[in-house]
C-alpha cells in the first residue's frame, strides 16, 4: 500500500497553552505550579517540533543543547563591534569572529577584517534575523549612496523579496524606485502603464508572475535601472537567495551582467581615482547563503563529493568572487554586501544571522560612546553572545562534505514530495496544484483544512492566478525540506492530506 493511501489518524490540533498557565501573581507561584507551567509548554514545543515543515527552520538542535547548557550560567553580550573586545568582558567575540571568518571562505570575502585594507571583510553576528542584516545594508548603503547635491539614491527589488524590504525602506526613509516614479515621473515607467510596486519577477506558463520560478525578471530590471541611473539616482538592488514562498534563486550573475553597461553608461562605476561607486548590491541569503557554497562545491567536483546538483541549481554565483570587466574600471566587484540567517540552513533555536561586506563599504559609526569600549559599529548595540556558540558548535560539526550531504537529501526530498504530491492528484482525483521551483527545496500545493495548516505549522499564501480579478483567487501552501524533515514525516503529511476534507472535496 502505498503512503498516500494510508489510512491516517484524524487530524487534531494539539492545544497551545494559554495566558492563564503563565500568569504571575503578587505572590509568584510555588515550584509544582511554576514547573507545571514549564511541562505544559515543553510537552506543546515538543509537538509542534515534530511536525513543522512548513518553514524554513531546522529542528536538529539536541547536540547543542547538551553541550552548551553551561553557558546560560552567564550573561553573554556581545556589546560593539565584533573586532573590539569592549569593556563588557563576559563576551564570546572570539568565536563570533571565528563563524565570521567561517562563511568569509565560503563567500570569497577575501582577507580577515583589517582597518587599513579596503578589500578585507567587515562583518558581524545579527541578534536578530536576515530582517535585521537587510536593514543594515540599506542603512550602510543609503549613507554610502547619498552625496550632497545629488538625486537621492533608489531601491530595487523583487516582487518574490521578503516583506522586511518593504518594511525597511519605510524605517529608513529610503526611496524605492515606485515612490520615486510615482512622484516624479508619472506616467513614465519605462515597462508601460503604471509604475509597479516591486521589480517583476520572471512570468511562468500563464505568462504572469504568479506561476513562475520566483527569480527576478533580470531584463526588467535592468530597464529600470538605466531610466533611473539616467537621471543621475545612485542604485541599490538586492537578490534573493532562497525566496520566502518558492525558494527561488536570483541568477545574480546573469542580472549582474546585464546591469555593468548600464552603470558604466551612467557613471556609476568607480572611475578617475574615486573609489566611491554609485551602486550597491546586495544579496538576502537567508536561506541559500548557508547551503549555496555547498552546491558549489559539488558542482564543482561530482567525484570527490559523489554527487552533482540538479542542473537547475547548477552553482550559484552570488558573493564577493563575482566580479566582471568592465571597460573604464578593469574588473568590478559587484556584490557589497551579503545577509544569512543562523535560525534556517544551519540551526539555532532563535533568531540570528550573519552580515558581511568590505572594509571599503564601511561608513564611521553615528556615535562613539565611550562607555562600551567598541564602536558602535553594529545595528543592534547589545547583542546576542550566545548565538556565535550555537553556530560555532553547529559547524565544528558538520564537515563540508557533512554540508553537501545535508543539501542532497533536502534535493532529494524535494523531488520525491512533488512526485508523491502528483501521484496523490492521480489516486484520489482532488487538485492539488504541486509545484516546485528546480532546484528548490521547498514543494508549494493547494492549501489544505485549517486543522491541517495548523497541524503542520504550514506556511500560506494566496496569489491571483489572473491579475486583478478576486475570483481567480488560490490558496497555496508550502513545505521546506529542512535538515531535520525526513520521509517519514512526509509519508505522514502525505496520508493526512489524502483524507483531508478541503482536499478530498476539489475534483480535479
Amino acid at each position: 500500500m502505498s503512503p498516500t493511501t494510508v489510512h491516517a489518524a484524524p487530524v487534531h490540533v494539539d492545544a497551545a497553552p494559554e495566558g492563564e498557565d503563565f500568569a504571575i501573581p503578587a505572590e509568584g507561584l510555588t515550584d509544582g505550579e511554576r514547573l507545571r507551567a514549564l511541562d505544559r509548554m515543553d510537552g506543546y514545543l515538543t509537538r509542534k517540533r515534530r511536525h513543522l515543515v512548513g518553514y524554513q527552520a531546522t529542528q536538529e538542535l539536541a547536540g547543542s543543547a547538551l553541550d552548551l547548557a553551561r553557558f546560560m550560567l552567564s550573561n553573554i553580550n556581545n556589546l560593539g563591534d565584533p573586532f573590539q573586545s569592549g569593556g563588557y568582558k563576559p563576551n564570546t567575540k572570539v568565536v563570533e569572529r571565528a563563524v565570521l571568518d567561517y562563511y568569509a571562505r565560503l563567500w570569497h570575502a577575501g582577507r580577515p577584517y583589517d582597518p587599513a585594507d579596503p578589500e578585507s571583510y567587515w562583518g558581524y553576528m545579527l541578534s536578530m534575523g536576515s530582517t535585521e542584516g537587510n536593514m543594515y545594508a540599506l542603512w550602510n548603503a543609503r549613507d554610502y549612496l547619498t552625496r550632497p547635491g545629488a538625486p537621492r539614491p533608489v531601491a530595487f527589488y523583487s516582487e518574490d523579496t521578503h516583506y522586511s524590504f518593504a518594511k525597511a525602506v519605510r524605517v529608513l526613509g529610503v526611496d524605492t524606485f515606485h515612490a520615486v516614479g510615482t512622484a516624479d515621473y508619472p506616467g513614465e515607467c519605462p515597462l508601460g502603464g503604471d509604475w509597479p510596486a516591486e521589480v517583476p519577477s520572471l512570468p511562468g506558463p500563464s505568462g504572469h508572475s504568479w506561476d513562475g520560478p520566483g527569480a527576478v525578471d533580470a531584463d526588467a530590471l535592468a530597464v529600470l535601472v538605466d531610466f533611473f541611473a539616467a537621471k543621475g539616482h545612485p542604485v541599490f538592488v538586492n537578490f534573493n537567495l532562497g525566496s520566502t514562498f518558492k525558494g527561488a534563486h536570483d541568477d545574480v550573475r546573469g542580472a549582474c551582467e546585464r546591469l555593468l553597461p548600464v552603470l558604466e553608461r551612467h557613471g556609476l562605476l568607480p572611475a578617475g581615482g574615486d573609489e566611491r561607486r554609485g551602486f550597491w548590491i546586495h544579496v538576502d541569503g537567508a536561506l541559500g547563503a548557508g547551503y549555496a557554497p555547498f552546491l558549489r562545491m559539488a558542482a564543482d567536483d561530482p567525484a570527490a563529493y559523489g554527487w552533482s546538483p540538479e542542473p537547475a541549481a547548477g552553482a550559484p554565483e552570488f558573493d564577493f568572487g563575482l566580479s566582471l570587466p568592465s571597460r573604464a574600471s578593469g574588473d568590478v566587484d559587484m556584490v557589497a554586501s551579503i545577509a544569512m540567517s543562523g535560525h534556517k540552513w544551519a540551526g539555532v533555536p532563535w533568531p540570528c544571522g550573519v552580515f558581511m561586506t568590505k572594509a571599503k563599504y564601511q561608513l564611521e559609526p553615528p556615535t562613539q560612546p565611550e562607555y562600551i569600549g567598541a564602536p558602535d559599529s553594529t545595528f543592534a548595540g547589545s547583542r546576542n553572545g550566545f548565538s556565535p556558540l550555537v553556530l560555532w558548535d553547529h559547524l565544528s560539526r558538520h564537515s563540508y562534505r557533512d554540508q553537501v550531504d545535508r543539501i542532497r537529501r533536502s534535493q532529494e526530498l524535494a523531488g520525491y514530495l512533488e512526485r508523491r504530491l502528483r501521484e496523490l492528484e492521480r489516486e484520489t482525483g482532488a487538485e492539488l496544484w504541486p509545484a516546485r521551483t528546480p532546484g528548490a527545496i521547498t514543494v508549494r500545493f493547494r492549501k489544505p483544512s485549517a486543522d491541517l495548516v495548523a497541524k503542520w505549522s504550514l506556511s500560506c499564501e494566496n496569489v491571483l492566478t489572473a491579475p486583478g480579478d478576486p475570483a481567480s483567487l488560490r490558496g497555496y501552501a508550502h513545505v521546506f525540506l529542512m535538515p531535520s524533515v525526513d520521509r517519514a514525516k512526509l509519508d505522514a503529511l502525505l496520508a493526512d492530506l489524502a483524507h483531508d476534507p478541503v482536499i478530498r472535496t476539489t475534483p480535479a
